[in-house]
């Protein structure tokens, strides 16, 4: 892909800081779920599968996150369309795991609706298109 650096502006960089932040966030909780880490509750019930499957998915959105981070970086429109991607998955798996982790997934679903709304801004107008 071509690189477009005059496409870079203050809010790609602050989509892509959140994006980053994100993608870390969910590597860590992915990371945790994997190696039955003690922070989890034992017993939780999750609407799919459980916290080792839900482990997986969250450590594979977060790697999709700081890939899409890396290219909004960078000045590429690929960064854009990844990160609107990574962040609607990372929007998904938060309402789903609401029944074992209310408040952390409340927190992760906000930070990927500001993702969104940032990324679906025009670049030339600064308005959703």
């Amino acid at each position: 892909m071509a690189r477009d650096e005059s496409r870079v502006t203050g809010w790609w960089l602050f989509a892509g800081i959140l994006l980053m932040v994100a993608g870390i966030l969910n590597i860590i909780w992915g990371i945790g779920a994997i190696g039955d880490a003690k922070f989890f509750i034992a017993d939780q019930k999750f609407i799919i599968s459980s916290l080792h499957t839900w482990g997986w998915v969250t450590l594979l959105i977060g790697v999709i996150q700081l890939f899409a981070a890396f290219s909004l970086y960078s000045g590429g429109g690929f960064g854009r369309w990844i990160g609107i991607f990574a962040a609607s998955l990372s929007a998904i798996s938060a309402l789903l795991s609401i029944p074992a982790y209310p408040f952390w997934s409340l927190c992760i679903f906000a930070l990927a609706i500001i993702i969104l709304y940032e990324l679906a801004k025009s670049p030339e107008r600064g308005t959703p298109v």
